[in-house]
């Protein structure tokens, strides 16, 4: 599959649902392309790279999944093992789905650059970090950043590091940078604020539950749709709570696409669907067998289905106007059989 592909991207979110096992890894992959995902996304980092190990550096404590959490202990779980990575990259490719991951520093580049990654994702708490947005843009691969948590003016500059490498394949991702977020919070508003202020691909990084704001998203012009995704909620782990299971996100494609092609033309005009329905709509008929002479009344003339005769709309201006033809019962009235 093309990454510079002009579909809808379904995009399935692994992060620490691996549980720490490659084989769940690869039945999630496994899951996630039978659902209808055309997109694996992973995460490359170790807890070194991401922080440090000290006992002050923790999620607070009033934080609804991970509260009082150590940063270095959160991730020494939850990180995707680098040796894991080409193998479920080239499990995805099997199976006709983009590998892709989020780096989270330089390194993590350079490493999935050595397994031909065909695109990147920024998180978005990485928004800030230059660099880093600098170092995935240069590589000319499709690059696609999440907006959490991030301010307008920050994404302004993070859309000029992209522009000014060349790369011309960015996507930006609304997101809610939350765990799981309220649908209150989604603002899908700003999808049109995104494609306004920069004039790129938009989409959606979706932590709320259910495929109701997703759906939505769809409907306002995202092309990208990332949700997490796990075997089971039930499972456990750092991101189950906020994560899909596989008939969830075989439904959220279902519907998705459908909302996708719901959108069609602005241009307003019959559909070649509703010929039949336009065939059926009422017109004014003869009711009675009339002579010639005689006088339109309600008792002779009225509005029935189907279409054939004029419009509903003329029958007040021709009551008590005279027939100038004999007409059977069954025969749609024309304004010219009238004197």
């Amino acid at each position: 599959m093309n990454p510079n592909t002009h579909d809808l991207l379904f995009i399935a979110e692994v992060s620490a649902n691996h549980l720490g096992s490659l084989t769940r890894a690869k039945q999630i992959v496994l899951e996630a392309a039978k659902a209808g995902a055309n997109a694996v996304k992973f995460q490359t980092y170790t807890a070194e790279t991401m922080t440090l190990d000290i006992d002050s550096f923790k999620v607070a404590d009033d934080h609804e999944l991970w509260g009082g959490r150590r940063l270095y202990e959160l991730y020494e779980q939850a990180h995707t093992p680098w040796e894991w990575h080409s193998e479920l990259f080239e499990l995805c490719r099997t199976l006709n789905v983009i590998p892709f991951s989020s780096p989270f520093d330089l390194t993590a580049v350079d490493f999935l650059e050595s397994i031909n990654a065909p695109m990147y994702k920024i998180a978005s708490l990485e928004t800030g970090d230059h660099r880093l947005i600098r170092a995935v843009a240069e590589t000319g691969k499709p690059v696609i950043v999440s907006t959490g948590a991030t301010e307008l003016s920050e994404i302004e500059e993070l859309v000029d590091v992209v522009e000014k490498t060349g790369n011309k394949n960015l996507t930006l991702l609304l997101c809610t940078s939350s765990y799981p977020s309220d649908p209150s919070d989604s603002h899908l508003s700003r999808i049109h604020t995104l494609k306004k202020n920069f004039n790129v691909k938009v989409g959606l990084s979706d932590h709320t539950l259910g495929i109701g704001v997703s759906i939505a998203a769809i409907a306002m012009g995202a092309m990208a749709i990332e949700k997490h995704f796990t075997l089971s909620r039930l499972d456990g782990g750092a991101d189950a709570a906020f994560s899909m299971e596989p008939d969830e996100f075989s439904q959220l494609v279902i519907e998705g696409r459908s909302a996708y092609k719901s959108i069609g033309d602005p241009e307003w005009k019959m559909q070649d669907s509703e010929k039949e329905s336009r065939r059926l709509r009422r017109s004014l008929y003869i009711v009675r067998d009339v002579d010639a002479g005689e006088k339109v009344s309600e008792e002779n003339v009225r509005s029935i289905r189907p279409n054939g005769g004029e419009a509903p709309k003329h029958l007040p201006n021709i009551l008590n106007k005279t027939f100038n033809r004999p007409l059977l019962k069954g025969s749609p009235l024309k304004l010219e059989y009238l004197d």
